[in-house]
């Protein structure tokens, strides 16, 4: 069967090593949600150690190439493929309960992966997903400069987990960049007690001024001074935690 052609505009980056292949997927298998969608399967290295395992496995791949190489190398998925952009698939269409997502994600749109998964916290259980080494950095980070608003966003409803390290040399083409592997899993928090749109604005206004306090950053916002939020508004958005900017999310007035 002839190989996909990796194209540039998807930014694919099809993995190659076996072993990384199986270690990816496993991280995926330990839980007791069987709902399983994977984002960019590409030629299947992933797929074909889930299709192995006792899942309701679904694909979603933008990519026609892809969509009919897999469907020839694994014809018991056929009808389990859409070919679709996942960032305007609506996972209600594709399960009616709870999923949880893997992929060696296409690096130019991964944070925007992210992003969805975020707006669907109630609905994605895990996932489990290759990104540049930098983005995965940034988004498991617990604090510090390496975080963003990715970062605090995610880690309202996740934990997330640095799996590991993966060299440019185990993908064809190679990337320029070294990769990384990542798991986020549902935390304990079901909701928080303030407006998410409120919650995001603050957030990304406190880190598109990040090397200002909180208190100039914020200064747009109407927000009351209180015994939570008053010592808050001297530091920055580095140093605040998601509880914290709760805290001044719930104080805008």
């Amino acid at each position: 069967m002839k190989a996909v052609r990796a194209k540039k505009f998807l930014g694919q980056h099809f993995l190659i090593n076996e072993e990384i292949a199986s270690r990816i997927t496993d991280l995926i298998l330990n839980n007791n949600n069987k709902n399983v969608l994977e984002i960019g399967p590409g030629m299947g290295v992933l797929t074909k150690y889930l299709h192995e395992k006792d899942i309701n496995l679904k694909l979603v791949e933008i990519d026609r190439e892809s969509v009919l190489y897999l469907k020839n190398k694994i014809p018991e998925l056929e009808h389990n493929i859409f070919e679709q952009d996942f960032l305007k698939i609506n996972l209600n269409e594709v399960y009616s309960q709870n999923l949880s997502i893997i992929g060696n994600f296409p690096y130019n749109i991964s944070s925007q992966i992210l992003f969805k998964v975020y707006e669907n916290y109630e609905k994605v259980d895990i996932v489990v997903g290759m990104f540049q080494k930098e983005v995965a950095e940034r988004v498991a980070s617990p604090s510090g400069r390496k975080k963003g608003i990715l970062s605090v966003l995610l880690q309202t409803f996740y934990d997330i987990e640095y799996c590991f390290t993966v060299d440019e040399n185990q993908f064809s083409p190679p990337p320029k960049v070294k990769s990384a592997v990542i798991k986020l899993v549902r935390n304990k928090r079901k909701k928080i007690d303030v407006d998410l749109k409120s919650y995001k604005m603050i957030i990304k206004a406190a880190y598109n001024q990040r090397r200002k306090t909180i208190n100039n950053a914020l200064k747009s916002f109407n927000l009351k001074k209180d015994d939570k939020t008053k010592h808050l508004l001297k530091l920055r958005a580095e140093n605040l935690c998601v509880n914290d900017f709760i805290n001044i999310t719930s104080n805008i007035q």
